[in-house]
Parts: C-alpha cells; sequence; structure tokens
C-alpha cells in the first residue's frame, strides 16, 4: 500500500485504516529529506533511528483517538523540543531544553512524529527567509523565489511534502507570508491563545505560535490541540467558552476589503488574483464593504520604529551587549535601534495601539472578515538582495498589524501569476473567530483550484457536518445566521452547517417576535431552517437560555433526518398568528418589511 503523497490528517488516517503502519509514514518522511536535499533546511533533525523508534512505539500503542497519530511535523528553531539544541538560527545563542515547550509537548501527545527543528530569520527578525546563517531554505515551488520568514524551514517542509504539518512563530507575519510563498496555509491564532513558554521571545507581548498546513482543516485540527493557557504563561489567555477552531461555515459573510487606493500589488498578476479571489467570495455569499485601513497601515509603522523595537532588543540585550559579532548584521542593526528608544516615546506606541484595537472593534461590528492580500507580490532572491530593509518591509504590508491589534488571521493560497508565483490572502477577524475564518478559508481555498503546497492534488471544501462531540441543532428563527440571536449560538460553539427544509408536518406561528414551529397531525408545511453544529456539553447550557413555551425535540426534516430543532408547545401558539404560508421565518420578516 502507498503511502499518501501528501501527509493531510484524512489521507494518513484513511491509510492507517487500510492497515498502513506508521513506520512506513516515517520511512517515507526520511526519504523524502533524503530527496529534497536542502542543508539549509534543518537546524537539527532527530536521529532516523530515533524517528523510527517512535514510529514504532506509535503502532505498538494505536491510534487511541489521538488526531495527530503517525503524522509527521516540524518545528521552528526557536521553539523547545526537549534533546534538540534551540538556537534561534544564532549558534552562539544555543541551548539545549531538557523539555518540551507546551505547544510540542500536546503534539507529541496528540500522536505526532516530530522530524527535526527547522531553519528561520535569525531570532526571528524577518519576513524573508534569508538572514540565517546557515543559508536560506528553497522555497517549495519556485528555487529562485523567497521562501518567506522568518518560519522559512517550517513552511517549505510542509509545502515540499515532507512534514504535514509544523509550528512556526508569528509576530509580524512570520506565520503567514511564508504560507503564501509555498502555496500553503498559514493559522495566526489570538494571542494568548498558545502558550508561548518555551519559545524564544521576538516581542514576547505579540508573538504567537503559528501553524502551517496543507489544508485548513488540518491547521485547525492542530490548533485545537495546542491551544489552552498554562498556569505559569504570563500572556496566555483561556479562550471563551465553546471556542473551536474547526472551520465555521456561514451562509453568508459580510467581508470589508481596503479601499482600492490602500491596495499595492507588485503586478498586474497579483491584483488580478486578489480581484478573483473576491469574486469567490462573493460567490459564497460574501457581501463586499470597502474600508478605510489607513489607523492600522499607521498602527504597523510602529512595529519596527518604536516600543516594539526596544522589546526585540530587550529580549536579547545580553547577546547585543556581550556578542553582537555573533548576530547577523540585518538583525543587529534592528536590535541596535531599540537601544535609544525612550520610554516616554513608548507611551505614544501604546496609546496609539489601544486606539488602534477600539478601531478594529468598531470595523468588525459591521463585518465578519477582514480580507487582505498576504502580500503584494513574492520577490526573487535577487529582488531581496538588491533591496534587503525594502523589500523585507513590503512584505509585511498587510501583516504587520493584526498582533498589535489583537486580532487573528488565517492565510490561504490565492492563485499564481503568469510567471509561476503564487500568491495569498489573509482573512483577519477578532481574536476567538479562528473558527469563522476557517470556514471562509476553507472554502476559498478548495475554489481556488491552486493544489497542496507544490504537490498538487485538491484542497477539501470545510468540513461542515457534525464531528464526534457535536450535535445537530436546526434553527427556524431568530437563532440563524445574521439575525438578532444568532450570537447567542456562536457564544455556545454553534457553527453553521447548511439550509434545509423541515418536512411538511410543521405549522409556524409569530409568537410576538419570535417564531414557534408546532408538530401537527395533518395540514403541516415544510419550514424553511438552519441546521448547525453545536457541542454537545453546550446544550444544556444553551437550553437553559431558551424561554417558554419554547423548547428542544427530535424535529423531522425532508431528507428523513431528525436532528435537535426549536419546538414550540402547542398551548403555546394557542391564538397567535399562523405564518405558515411564509415558509420560514426570514420570508416572514421581509414580509413584514413590505407591509
Amino acid at each position: 500500500m502507498a503511502v499518501p503523497a501528501a501527509f493531510t490528517l484524512d489521507a494518513l488516517a484513511a491509510f492507517f485504516a487500510a492497515g498502513g503502519a506508521p513506520q512506513d509514514v516515517a520511512e517515507a518522511a526520511l526519504a523524502r529529506i533524503a530527496a529534497w536535499d536542502d542543508p539549509a533546511l534543518f537546524i537539527a533533525q532527530v536521529p532516523p533511528e530515533a524517528v523510527l523508534a517512535r514510529a514504532a512505539a506509535l503502532a505498538a500503542e494505536g491510534p487511541r483517538g489521538r488526531p495527530l497519530f503517525g503524522v509527521p511535523f516540524v518545528v521552528k528553531d526557536n521553539i523547545d523540543a526537549a534533546g534538540l539544541p534551540t538556537t534561534a538560527a544564532c549558534p552562539e545563542f544555543a541551548y539545549t531544553p531538557m523539555v518540551d515547550s507546551p505547544a510540542v509537548a500536546r503534539l507529541l501527545a496528540a500522536g505526532g512524529l516530530l522530524l527535526g527543528k527547522t531553519n528561520l530569520d535569525q531570532f526571528a527578525t524577518g519576513l524573508n527567509g534569508t538572514r540565517s546563517p546557515h543559508g536560506t531554505p528553497r522555497n517549495a515551488l519556485l528555487a529562485d523565489c523567497i521562501p518567506g520568514g522568518s518560519s522559512s524551514g517550517s513552511a517549505t517542509a510542509v509545502g515540499a511534502g515532507i512534514a504535514g504539518f509544523s509550528l512556526g512563530t508569528d509576530t509580524a507575519g512570520s506565520g503567514r507570508v511564508p504560507a503564501m510563498a509555498n502555496n500553503i496555509v498559514g493559522l495566526k491564532p489570538s494571542l494568548g491563545l498558545v502558550p508561548t513558554e518555551g519559545v524564544v521571545p521576538a516581542c514576547r507581548s505579540l508573538d504567537c505560535v503559528s501553524v502551517f498546513a496543507l489544508t485548513v482543516a488540518d491547521a485547525a485540527t492542530v490548533l485545537e490541540v495546542i491551544a489552552g493557557p498554562t498556569p505559569t504563561d504570563r500572556y496566555a489567555r483561556a479562550a471563551p467558552a465553546g471556542w473551536r477552531a474547526a472551520p465555521a461555515p456561514q451562509p453568508a459573510w459580510r467581508l470589508a476589503v481596503p479601499l482600492a487606493e490602500q491596495l499595492v500589488f507588485d503586478t498586474a498578476d497579483d491584483a488580478a488574483l486578489f480581484d478573483a479571489s473576491l469574486a469567490r467570495a462573493e460567490a459564497l455569499g460574501g457581501i463586499v464593504a470597502r474600508v478605510d485601513i489607513s489607523p492600522f497601515l499607521a498602527i504597523a509603522q510602529r512595529l519596527y520604529d518604536g516600543a516594539w523595537v526596544a522589546e526585540r532588543t530587550a529580549a536579547l540585550r545580553g547577546m547585543l551587549a556581550d556578542r553582537p559579532e555573533a548576530i547577523h548584521p540585518v538583525t543587529r542593526s534592528i536590535l541596535e535601534a531599540g537601544l535609544p528608544k525612550l520610554s516616554i516615546d513608548a507611551w505614544d506606541d501604546f496609546h496609539a495601539a489601544a486606539e488602534a484595537r477600539r478601531l478594529a472593534r468598531v470595523l468588525f461590528a459591521g463585518a465578519d472578515v477582514l480580507v487582505l492580500p498576504t502580500a503584494p507580490g513574492l520577490p526573487t532572491l535577487a529582488d531581496l538582495a538588491a533591496a534587503p530593509v525594502a523589500a523585507n518591509s513590503r512584505l509585511g504590508t498587510y501583516t504587520n498589524f493584526v498582533n498589535i491589534c489583537d486580532l487573528a488571521a488565517l492565510a490561504v493560497p490565492a492563485g499564481f501569476r503568469g510567471d509561476g508565483r503564487p500568491a495569498g490572502i489573509t482573512l483577519v477577524g477578532p481574536a476567538f473567530t479562528e473558527a469563522r475564518l476557517a470556514g471562509l478559508g476553507a472554502a476559498l481555498h478548495a475554489a481556488a483550484g491552486v493544489g497542496l503546497g507544490a504537490l498538487g492534488g485538491t484542497p477539501p471544501s470545510a468540513r461542515a457536518a457534525p464531528v464526534a462531540d457535536e450535535v445537530p441543532l436546526l434553527a427556524i428563527g431568530a437563532h440563524m445566521a445574521g439575525l438578532p440571536l444568532n450570537p447567542q449560538m456562536l457564544r455556545h460553539g454553534g457553527r453553521f452547517v447548511a439550509a434545509a427544509e423541515t418536512a411538511p408536518h410543521y405549522r409556524l406561528h409569530d409568537l410576538g417576535g419570535r417564531p414557534g414551529l408546532v408538530r401537527v397531525g395533518a395540514g403541516g408545511v415544510a419550514v424553511a431552517g438552519e441546521v448547525w453544529a453545536f457541542p454537545a456539553a453546550s446544550i444544556g447550557a444553551f437550553l437553559t437560555e431558551i424561554p417558554p413555551p419554547l423548547g428542544f425535540g427530535r424535529v423531522t426534516l425532508a431528507d428523513g433526518s431528525a436532528p435537535l430543532g426549536f419546538l414550540c408547545e402547542a398551548a403555546g401558539a394557542e391564538g397567535m398568528p399562523d405564518i405558515s404560508a411564509t415558509g420560514g421565518w426570514r420570508a416572514y420578516l421581509t414580509t413584514k418589511d413590505h407591509a
């Protein structure tokens, strides 16, 4: 039985279910490393015999429900993995941790198969991937293009098919730009969602552990594994109750897009690919509104010209003072720029950041997702060498403000220019909206027809069906997407699955601003609604918020299934207007609006 070409979670799960062994996958991964033959990819590898021994141990244990069972992965070399040196691409900085960082420990506990530590822009300072004494990892698609940074090796290992997923870090775009460069998915979580203990800091207050994967669903699964605070992480915070990262589709999307004059691209092809992505989003139910993002572009300028430069300097002041010659020249110049910064000026930056966060809340009060180019375009290695600082800064045009504004982001492939260079879009939302971003991102990735990294293949659509710990719930009123009580569903972790219609066994009544669905013995009609996937653990708490005469019961759908749904006691509907002829609550509201 052949090992899958793409190490996606679904493909490997099917391989194992059919009798394949983790040892087969481990051997394939090691063979791919050898065939790829890039000395700049890894800084430290797990010895092959140790990889095979781990695979054998996994095979002996069996899956045990572990979501990452037997999946090869790599880790950026600023994240601790016990027994492997952490260098942050600076050999003189190296130390060997005795324990795994929380993120790595959780991946291993979930059955992951660690291959090694990958190269990066030194001390995670840069977006291009060329600032390392170990060389520049080869772009998975085009050898003459930059791999993106700072998580260069983490992204190229996934794009080349060596790893099923990887960990990077993201402070200013390091988990998004390399995803675009290698035609893969980059998920930058909300601040504090994943512990940054055991991570060499860049800007500790803004740093995130990020995820690279071939598909949105895989990135979301990995994030759910590594998310959750630890008691000793000063910047960690717990996600709201019911939080999930799994793709949560919606029937409609309110999309914020920058004003035309705020969009900059390297070529007309880059612009056309962004426009094509917007067209796909509109075809998926997106309604585009142009918004002014100048406040966010302005705060982005402060990232490398203010308090956060000094924060980078503070993290490495010992190296800068005692061994400056050990630091990459470009990185050293950035760190030295933090030395003369004044604390009184830092307060200006902090107040500006607070204002930018306030403006982000205003923006997202009227939008579900902010849609941005991941970068204006992908430079070649020669382009970068000709203008190392300017080209790097341009890569961060649409990424630098996201962490400062406490936002989540998901980068997905958007297509290829005529010269073969990849382009990408980034979906941005408020903190802890990873599921929403994944819902739209998975659909856009599938619609783009771009393949998986350098491997070809077909990106899957969003997995909308309920999963093991979810139950289907039919909404027929104000809890439906976009209506006033829908935030209640979202707060409890509900996610839209599909529009639906009941079997013709029901009557619908207006109970005074909310609908009542009553099953009848005769004279029933089909009523329109929506099926949502709801965490089983949240159903009880949600039910307590539903006032009588409404409650939950089994509702028969037109396809014969019978999910839980909102039902009304017959006595509660007596004397209330029968609105069955409209076919559903949305149609009834439209009728009322035009009455």
